[in-house]
């Protein structure tokens, strides 16, 4: 386990040694990949006030799609660190049984697109948090206060959904967003 620990910590100073010394990171959607989407989605019979808060939105969405996929990598890792492969079996029963079920659904579709390849994909943003607070053992030494972790995931969960079912944030609940995912790279690294 020390020499799998070793190996993945060289990788990830590998990775930011490369980004400091200037490593340029191929953007893989252009604004000419998002003109052809448009044209796909008929953007131009869409309603133009709506489209221009959903433009504003798709920026935060972003933000909150790229900040929930950091905290599953930092569960997922930190599980699988204490627990090994058999870390699922730590997760609640609730967020398991709700998970298996659609996973289940996912595979009555197969013509469409599965939400992910583990079980972690299919937890809520808030499973998170309650991953997180019912194994705080592993999540101690980097969030250092459960307090504070979870606020920051609730505020977070808040925002998160407005943006997910159409709604449009105010200016400081934008700016709140940011600062709360700027203190947590801050603290978890």
């Amino acid at each position: 386990m020390d020499n799998l620990y070793s190996f993945v910590y060289r990788g990830l100073l590998t990775e930011e040694a490369l980004d400091k010394a200037g490593r340029q990171r191929r953007n893989h959607f252009s604004a000419v990949d998002a003109k052809v989407l448009q044209k796909s989605l008929c953007y131009d019979f869409l309603d133009e006030d709506l489209l221009s808060h959903s433009h504003m939105m798709a920026v935060v969405y972003t933000a909150i799609h790229c900040f929930e996929n950091m905290v599953r990598d930092l569960v997922k890792k930190g599980m699988a660190e204490k627990f090994s492969e058999a870390w699922w079996e730590k997760v609640p029963e609730k967020i398991k049984s709700r998970v298996k079920t659609r996973m289940e659904e996912d595979a009555k579709f197969r013509w469409h697109g599965a939400r992910g390849a583990s079980e972690l994909s299919y937890c809520d943003f808030g499973d998170l948090s309650s991953i997180i607070v019912t194994n705080w053992e592993v999540f101690e030494d980097i969030l250092s206060n459960l307090e504070w972790a979870k606020s920051i995931l609730g505020t977070l969960e808040k925002s998160r959904n407005i943006v997910m079912h159409g709604g449009v944030l105010a200016k400081e609940d934008i700016e709140r967003i940011g600062i709360n995912i700027r203190d947590w790279v801050r603290q978890t690294g």
